[in-house]
């Protein structure tokens, strides 16, 4: 089998300077970046070969989980190969030469805004929704609005050009992102220093308390379920999808038998991947 040609690019959704971006160069620093409009958009460019691998945002923990996402990983046809933590820092930024007195408005993603309230109160500075916070800050540097300034990552400001009035000016310390980094190629073999992650989503059998005995088997067996979410899928009330986390391979003796039990009450089980834990979990 002819092996695909790598491209040493890893693609994300959003303008340069994003957190998706900032979270590329944390993990993967020797790759080159391709932004994408959304996020089909980036497993598109993946799939064609444009990019070796994903960066997808799944949750944060200030305003829960990325919508839509959890839809698109299974139809994606790609496998996780990593998780990522990103630390969301918000750093007010603004033109060369202007002060934060001067400024009458912010602009950035409407996700930010609530998350530097006090910041802006303390200030008198009125908050202004953006489609984007990096594309905020990479309009300010073509407009050049003096009253006008942008929350954003550092590295957005570093990008165009913009000067840094003030660092980690969100309310909540504990701002993270999770990131999942996919390819189109999994690598079952890897072993991580800091155990193993396995990710995977099933449907259960339409019979009484199916869901209830499909998790016997994880607290039976002892295996750590970090996450369980639920969807509907094809627009149905009755037809719920199941995304789920957990601790451990799958060739774990404690992980095999609770998926085997697993299989006994699911019409669908997939595992989209696994991959080595990241430590700042902890």
């Amino acid at each position: 089998m002819q092996q695909r040609p790598l491209t040493n690019r890893i693609a994300f959704q959003g303008e340069l300077g994003a957190y998706s971006h900032e979270a590329c160069v944390d993990a993967r620093p020797d790759m080159e970046v391709l932004p994408c409009r959304n996020f089909e958009e980036v497993i598109r460019a993946v799939n064609e070969d444009r990019a070796d691998l994903a960066m997808l945002p799944v949750e944060n923990t200030t305003y829960g989980r990325v919508a839509d996402i959890h839809r698109l990983l299974p139809e994606s046809g790609l496998r996780i190969v990593d998780e990522a933590f990103v630390r969301v820092h918000i750093s007010l930024m603004a033109l060369p030469g202007v002060q934060i007195e001067d400024l009458e408005k912010v602009r950035a993603h409407m996700v930010l805004l609530p998350q530097a309230a006090s910041f802006l109160k303390r200030y008198a500075i009125r908050g202004e929704a953006a489609a984007d916070s990096a594309g905020a800050a990479i309009e300010l540097a073509q407009d050049k609005t003096p009253n006008c300034g942008v929350l954003a990552s550092d590295l957005a400001a570093d990008i165009n050009g913009l000067h840094i009035l003030a660092r980690h000016i969100e309310d909540h310390a504990h701002n993270t992102t999770r990131f999942l980094i996919m390819g189109k190629e999994a690598n079952p073999e890897r072993r991580g220093d800091t155990g193993m992650m396995t990710t995977f989503v099933f449907q259960v059998r339409n019979i009484p308390a199916a869901l209830y005995k499909a998790m016997g088997g994880f607290a039976t067996n002892g295996v750590n379920m970090t996450k369980l979410e639920s969807y509907m899928v094809g627009g149905s009330f009755t037809a719920t999808q199941f995304y789920a986390d957990i601790e451990g391979h799958p060739d774990d003796a404690a992980v095999r038998r609770a998926l085997e039990e697993l299989g006994y009450f699911t019409d669908m089980l997939e595992i989209l991947g696994v991959y080595p834990r990241d430590p700042r979990r902890d």
